[in-house]
């Protein structure tokens, strides 16, 4: 494990200055979106099954709800830029206390296509991914500068098929905008936010927010979320909050759970969900010619012995699984002490190779 904690490590760098990672990068098991997409030639589906309960005081209703969301997230023509698809179909059985009747309506409660596009990418700079070599403190302690995020942009549109009872009135399609942001704030814990203006170009635009906070444990196979989410509409308006796990089987398969529950009782509502993740890696690294590339980028000569030892450790890397591709573990005590010695190494080899001549 702690191989594998040093090598993820010093891989951060590379994942930095693109968006495809080893290890699948799903939304789930929240709703909120990350800043970063899934990669180039990368399909993603993510799916789950739902049930909520929802009772309203002033209606005097009381409604169970069943359904199933999926998304289907796709890189292409650049590591940046990402297609999907999400859609969410639920059956709703509503009872009407007061009069004793009940009717059930059927359709999307979501259903929506869009496009999104990294802006800014906050550890794209190598430079950032280092870790101190001298502080376990500065590698592990939250500082104020991880606040700052990685941003993307989406652009979309949200489809409104035939004679939606959940909708009606809206036009067949109406525009969605949304600000996406990541920050790293520990080597555990990652917050992501999302600001959103839903069903523009309707009489009821969407208004909402989510702010979301993911933590993994020593395991990194498991991580935990707790997420808010506001809606602000003319049609609806309510504060969610949810919260789950989510466990890593595979690079390519996650599965996940959560539940939630409203703030207010207009109407009440309790949710939950359980869903999985997996990803079709098409993924290839583009080739980079060799005088296009700069000193050292090729990590110097091939030591002796190189290939079995990395052998080895992906074996044991196999047999232990891989972490949550949004947290940084970052190095161990000990790791920081050998990391330590290399770098007297080297810099005494440095020294010795500057030139002088000694008579």
């Amino acid at each position: 494990m702690k191989k594998y904690l040093l090598s993820l490590f010093f891989t951060l760098p590379l994942i930095g200055t693109a968006q495809y990672t080893d290890v699948i990068n799903s939304n789930r098991p929240g709703l909120s979106v990350s800043a970063y997409a899934v990669g180039r030639n990368v399909l993603q589906v993510e799916a789950g099954l739902l049930y909520e309960q929802r009772d309203h005081t002033l209606l005097d209703t009381k409604s169970n709800i069943w359904g199933s969301d999926i998304s289907l997230r796709y890189g292409l023509l650049f590591e940046q830029l990402e297609i999907n698809y999400e859609g969410t179909y639920v059956n709703q059985d509503i009872t009407y206390n007061s009069l004793g009747t009940s009717e059930s309506f059927t359709d999307f409660s979501r259903n929506r296509v869009g496009l999104k596009f990294l802006i800014y990418d906050r550890y794209k700079n190598p430079e950032r991914n280092k870790p101190n070599l001298y502080s376990w403190k500065a590698n592990y302690g939250f500082k104020f500068k991880n606040l700052i995020p990685s941003v993307s942009l989406y652009g979309g549109a949200t489809f409104n098929l035939g004679e939606n009872p959940f909708y009606v009135g809206d036009p067949t399609v109406s525009y969605r905008g949304m600000v996406a942001t990541q920050s790293r704030l520990t080597p555990r814990f990652v917050l992501i936010t999302n600001i959103a203006y839903d069903r523009i170009t309707t009489d009821y635009p969407e208004l909402s927010y989510l702010i979301s906070l993911s933590h993994a444990f020593r395991n990194p196979k498991w991580s935990a979320f707790v997420e808010n989410q506001g809606i602000q509409s003319d049609r609806y308006s309510d504060a969610l909050i949810r919260g789950g796990v989510a466990h890593l089987l595979t690079d390519d398969l996650q599965v996940d759970f959560n539940l939630g529950a409203s703030f207010k009782n207009t109407p009440s509502r309790i949710f939950i969900t359980v869903g999985g993740s997996y990803r079709f890696d098409f993924h290839k690294d583009k080739l980079k010619a060799i005088d296009e590339q700069s000193a050292g980028e090729n990590g110097g000569p091939i030591k002796k012995n190189s290939m079995k030892k990395k052998e080895k450790e992906e074996r044991k890397n196999k047999k232990n699984g891989s972490g949550a591709e949004d947290i940084d573990l970052g190095p161990s005590k000990k790791e920081l002490k050998k990391l330590k010695k290399e770098e007297r190494k080297k810099n005494k080899n440095k020294e010795r190779g500057s030139g002088a001549i000694d008579f």
